[in-house]
């Protein structure tokens, strides 16, 4: 009876020691999973935090839909107002990934944590400008120099490492349909990306006439340069509009996309290809060089573009209710005072509650002048 009962001392010991060391090693195997979901792990993009705070159902297995926005300080009120647009219109599994600088994280953060946004599930991801350096050169003529953030879609594999596929789009649009049918847009085998084409564009048809090069590669690229003739791309095809685009990432890591385009910057910074008549965009040039005649098209409704110039003006209350996303692409911008539609825009602004962030309004700057 002694030695029974002393092995079932020693029985009962072992079980709880194997009990000990299995719960050991699934707190560390949790730990791994968590780290891997809040680390890219790569060189120069690192993450702040990840908020999965949005009720989900047990067995919930819907896919996540990667929508990835740069929200720079200046500029905070229309990211803010973009995901809300995307949120309140959608029932789909969306995480947003946005990219900023550090200096904006907190104020970011506050915001995305007050009122209605508070279920918005959401990564902030810092952007090092050192990505950058001999890459990008500083001219006071191209605006776009100035701003890392700009070029924050050349690197969507790191800002989504685990995703086969991605949407990126401006903080200058206001979705008005459902993401999940951007989401779902199909790209042809080998096809990297899709976009919206400029000439053929629902935008292009009611808005613009006479546009000359705009539209056109000659527009964006120097045919003047010997580098840029030897590619024989005809200067004038069509070029695209990359505010909204939909990223097939399997194909974008095997083609290297993100080399093609860093390359492509080395050379404009040396040797400066890029053409003097649409000198406000130095993103748009290399993405048409890369992507010439090898992308997929998006639905033109969901990218109505020109409200952020004075074409923007001749749309009709009609066209602009049944985009799907509305896009304010150039120098005027929805929380400016001269935008078009301002008021489609401000039903989807949420207010910053620390106050840093403003409208800019007519109305404000006559009550200012009394």
């Amino acid at each position: 009876m002694t030695i029974r009962k002393v092995n079932i001392v020693i029985l009962v010991l072992a079980i709880v020691l194997f009990l000990l060391v299995l719960h050991h090693n699934f707190l560390s195997l949790n730990s791994l999973l968590r780290n891997e979901v809040s680390d890219s792990g790569i060189l120069g993009l690192q993450p702040i935090d990840f908020v999965p705070n949005a009720p989900r159902s047990d067995g919930d297995e819907r896919e996540e839909i990667p929508v990835v926005i740069a929200a720079s300080e200046d500029r905070l009120g229309g990211a803010i107002a973009a995901i809300n647009s995307i949120q309140q219109n959608t029932r789909s599994n969306v995480i947003f990934y946005i990219v900023t600088l550090n200096n904006t994280a907190d104020h970011l953060r506050s915001w995305l944590n007050s009122g209605s946004l508070k279920n918005i599930r959401y990564k902030i991801v810092n952007f090092d400008t050192a990505l950058l350096e001999g890459k990008v050169k500083e001219d006071p003529g191209q605006g776009e120099s100035m701003k890392p953030l700009t070029f924050a879609r050349f690197y969507l594999p790191i800002l989504v490492p685990s995703a086969k596929k991605a949407i990126y789009m401006d903080d200058d649009v206001i979705v008005q349909g459902d993401i999940l049918a951007l989401y779902n847009t199909p790209l042809k085998p080998g096809h990297a990306a899709a976009f919206s084409e400029d000439c053929d564009s629902t935008s292009a048809k009611v808005v613009i006439r006479g546009a000359g090069n705009q539209y056109n590669y000659i527009g964006y690229l120097d045919y003047k340069k010997e580098r840029i003739r030897k590619l024989s791309m005809k200067a004038s095809t069509c070029s695209f509009n990359p505010g909204v685009f939909v990223a097939n990432m399997t194909e974008w890591k095997r083609q290297n996309i993100t080399s093609q385009l860093e390359k492509w910057m080395r050379l404009n910074a040396e040797e400066g290809l890029y053409s003097r008549t649409l000198a406000g965009s130095i993103t748009t040039p290399p993405l048409l060089i890369v992507f010439y005649q090898q992308h997929s098209t998006i639905d033109p409704m969901w990218n109505v573009r020109h409200l952020g110039s004075s074409a923007g003006k001749r749309y009709s209350p009609q066209f602009i209710k049944a985009a799907k996303l509305l896009h304010w692409n150039g120098h005027f911008k929805p929380w400016g005072r001269t935008a078009s539609y301002t008021d489609v825009w401000e039903k989807w602004y949420v207010p910053d509650p620390t106050g840093k962030f403003s409208l800019i309004r007519r109305h404000m700057e006559i009550s200012n002048i009394k």
